[in-house]
């Protein structure tokens, strides 16, 4: 039994060492892989023919633009744009920028569920097509953004350090929100 309990102390050990990491090092790690997909995805769609999504994207792009940019010139545009996205976030510059065009592309990325909703999800199931399981994993890009965009005005990720045992009956922490407290002036 003391064998046991000393395995489970070595595990909880580990268990708080890789917290530690994960606290210190998780966004920036998002923001990278963040950078790499839209750079990586946007990159394919220069190229005409690889982009699993082109049609879907060219149409869409056409119909969001109002026909400004349609064709291949539809897909340069939502090619230039994630390729931008990228960048931002791979150098961290314009982060702030990235983000709000990241915003303005899911938008256009989501549209074609309003748009085409009986060719993403046809006959009598509604059950989704690839195309739309694909535009539906953006969800998760936008929830990655959101905690992007919380690091603008300093938000950050705090360890606070707690064994395993006391966390497995917990609930998930929420967002702790300090306030500084002002002196007030007689």
């Amino acid at each position: 039994m003391k064998t046991l309990a000393n395995l489970f102390e070595h595990f909880d050990h580990l268990d708080t060492s890789i917290n530690k990491w994960l606290v210190a090092n998780s966004i920036l790690l998002l923001r990278i892989c963040m950078g790499l997909v839209f750079l990586g995805f946007g990159f394919l769609k220069f190229f005409p023919g690889i982009s699993p999504i082109e049609d879907l994207a060219t149409r869409t792009t056409t119909s969001l633009t109002m026909g400004i940019f349609s064709g291949h010139r539809a897909m340069d545009f939502v090619a230039g744009l994630e390729c931008i996205i990228g960048v931002c976030f791979l150098s961290g510059r314009f982060l702030r920028v990235g983000v709000w065009l990241m915003a303005f592309q899911m938008v256009g990325a989501m549209s074609p569920l309003l748009l085409f909703p009986g060719e993403l999800f046809p006959g009598p199931t509604y059950a989704p097509t690839l195309a739309a399981q694909y535009i539906l994993k953006d969800i998760i890009l936008i929830a990655a953004g959101m905690v992007i965009a919380s690091t603008w005005t300093g938000a950050r990720i705090v360890a606070e350090p707690r064994s395993l045992r006391s966390t497995l009956r917990s609930k998930v922490a929420g967002v702790v929100r300090h306030r500084r407290s002002t002196l007030a002036s007689s």
